[in-house]
């Protein structure tokens, strides 16, 4: 019974720090304050917290708890990957209309 109930909790316990990665990647609203926000730092370090789990448990996991580790960290890391480029897209494009506008100024 103990063993069950261990895997329960680390399953809820890994599914705990995925819904809070997403919410840091803003692919949900953050529930205290129903907000989509943004945070990619404090994604990668919850990223690299599910990472060290791995890690640490490595060879003590039954092929579930495996499987559902493996799974989850490719979710994350796609998402994160996907936000990253967004937000660094964003940026190029903040950083073009500046030169446009000031190449517009200098003209004038």
């Amino acid at each position: 019974m103990k063993e069950e109930e261990y895997t329960h909790m680390f399953i809820s316990l890994i599914y705990s720090l995925q819904m809070q990665t997403m919410i840091h990647l803003g692919k949900i609203a953050n529930p205290a304050t129903g907000k989509v926000e943004t945070e990619l730092d404090a994604a990668q370090a919850t990223i690299d917290m599910v990472d060290m789990l791995k890690a640490k448990t490595l060879n003590n996991l039954s092929d579930d708890e495996k499987r559902f580790l493996d799974q989850v960290l490719a979710d994350l890391k796609l998402n994160f990957v996907d936000e990253k480029n967004k937000a660094e897209t964003s940026e190029d494009k903040k950083t073009e209309e500046t030169k446009s506008d000031d190449t517009t100024k200098e003209k004038e």
